[in-house]
């Protein structure tokens, strides 16, 4: 096979684990049939795993222009098949119905692709039910697990597949794609990079949606407006409210490029008239995208907790002196405030809780609980 690795060109910082992939495409043996990619969100997990898959299954090995590659970008080549819940966990019946798919056979590659992203979404009865594939998938089938680390999946699972092991890309990397692919200003494209911490993804966002950067500055500063007990269950009120909508207007933004993309396939336009078939596929995407919503609530709030870590991270560093850069360069004096006013211990303590409560968001705790508790537990108790 002649390679052209330009379908890694959007994977950011991954260099030893994109030279193993392209080892493996150029052998003369069999591609193993399991793979696992590990790493912290934003690493690129899913984005490697669908430039693999478009290496696999284009004519040229990866050219990234060909139909193949295309298809394989936008989502719709026929043989690579991508498993992503709506829900908080994946259920049986979405890995039972993926399996099947698994067990055709390609329609115009080689190889029949099954990647199945957040794998650390299923249940042990679930994840057993996924093991009986990886140990003898058809002839032919290539599954593609992604997780945030091996610890998150069965061992028996771990014990399949070969392991490919993400690292956090730089902030400059991820400037530096901004600028090159989205056109942002470099400064812009900095400053994203780095409030993201390096999340591909919401650095992309940070930087092409002043409304996403406005409502995470509203967050952080109804925290470093928190004096008392009443300031703190405003600032609780805030942050549930701010997670909603964040989560709720990227869900617009997706349910409207889905339903797009949908039309665009079925070959019809917004005015037209949908027949049964045309409906039914609408109506599974509609129901789909209520799914989502649930989904996107949680989400959000998750946002808003991990810019929460950076921030009492940032109080941290100018407490220590540590002379790293910090991640909050827009908010420098409202964080030395702080740092003046909290110690040490109760800035560590803080990043404990605001973890706590990341952890008890996914067990379904009652939203207003938490963070009226968070944001009690922030007020600054002074050490002077």
């Amino acid at each position: 096979m002649t390679l052209a690795p330009n379908v890694f060109r959007d994977v950011v910082s991954q260099p030893e684990a994109v030279t193993e992939l392209l080892r493996e495409l150029n052998k003369e043996t069999a591609v193993h049939h399991a793979w696992l990619f590990t790493g912290p969100p934003g690493s690129g997990r899913s984005e490697l795993a669908t430039a693999f898959a478009a290496a696999l299954v284009c004519p040229e090995g990866g050219c990234g222009k060909c139909n193949a590659c295309q298809m394989v970008r936008v989502g719709n080549h026929p043989d690579v098949q991508v498993l992503n819940t709506e829900r908080v966990q994946i259920s049986i019946d979405e890995v039972s119905e993926f399996i099947e798919k698994s067990m055709q056979m390609p329609a115009l590659a080689n190889y029949r692709i099954m990647i199945v992203e957040d794998a650390d979404r299923m249940a042990e009865r679930t994840s057993n039910l996924l093991l009986k594939s990886l140990e003898e998938p058809p002839k032919g089938t290539i599954w593609m697990l992604c997780a945030p680390s091996e610890a998150d999946l069965l061992p028996t699972i771990r014990s399949r597949v070969r392991r490919i092991q993400l690292k956090v890309p730089s902030v400059e990397a991820v400037a530096q794609l901004l600028v090159e692919k989205y056109d942002v200003p470099q400064g812009l494209a900095f400053q994203s990079a780095s409030q993201a911490q390096s999340h591909v993804g919401m650095a992309r966002r940070l930087a092409t949606n002043a409304t996403a950067r406005d409502r995470r500055r509203q967050a952080l500063l109804a925290v470093l407006n928190i004096r008392d007990i009443p300031s703190a269950i405003a600032a609780s009120n805030s942050l549930i409210e701010l997670g909603v909508s964040d989560g709720a207007a990227l869900t617009a933004e997706l349910d409207e490029q889905e339903r797009n993309e949908l039309m665009a396939r079925l070959g019809v336009s917004a005015e037209s008239k949908l027949n049964p078939s045309s409906r039914s596929q609408l109506k599974k995407l509609e129901e789909a995208q209520k799914r989502r919503a649930t989904r996107s609530k949680r989400d959000g709030w998750d946002r808003i907790l991990v810019d929460l870590m950076g921030l009492y991270r940032d109080v941290l560093s100018v407490q220590l002196g540590s002379g790293e850069a910090l991640i909050n360069v827009d908010l420098v004096a409202e964080i030395t405030s702080l740092a003046n006013d909290i110690s040490q211990a109760q800035a560590i303590h803080a990043i404990e809780e605001i973890q706590k409560v990341r952890t008890r968001l996914d067990r379904n705790v009652r939203e207003s609980y938490l963070f009226d508790a968070l944001t009690i537990s922030l007020r600054r108790k002074s050490t002077r």
